[in-house]
């Protein structure tokens, strides 16, 4: 009498004796991840296990991570443009003031990073 496993097209192999299910994830394009899919992926190992698991499981978690990279990318980069012409950080300044205009655009990009990591990364 064969398992639900070997009706549905399951095999086995041997080992030690035992028999182990022939597993294997879905076949999944390979996609660069970024800093930001990265923290996002050790976010979802850490808190959201049960979503990792199924991303993992479905052979859609390396899209899902090259998604969420771009995404945050993008709003990092729009973020940082809108905080500059908000607070007048022009090129002029880099020229006339390049301390000020490092320390003042050091700033804006911890803060869009903080806004990110918020609204995305750790969401």
């Amino acid at each position: 009498m064969k398992s639900i496993f070997e009706q549905l097209g399951g095999t086995y192999h041997e080992e030690n004796g035992y028999l182990i299910p022939d597993l294997r994830l879905p076949a999944e394009e390979e996609q660069p991840i970024g800093i930001w899919g990265q923290r996002h992926l050790d976010y979802l190992k850490q808190y959201r296990r049960v979503t990792y698991t199924n991303l993992l499981t479905s052979g859609k978690l390396n899209t899902y991570l090259a998604d969420i990279d771009t995404q945050a990318q993008e709003r990092f980069e729009r973020l940082v443009e809108d905080m500059k012409q908000a607070q007048g950080i022009t090129e002029r300044l880099k020229e006339v003031n390049a301390l000020e205009w490092t320390g003042r655009l050091g700033n804006i990009r911890a803060c869009a990073r903080e806004i990110v990591n918020e609204e995305i990364i750790y969401a």
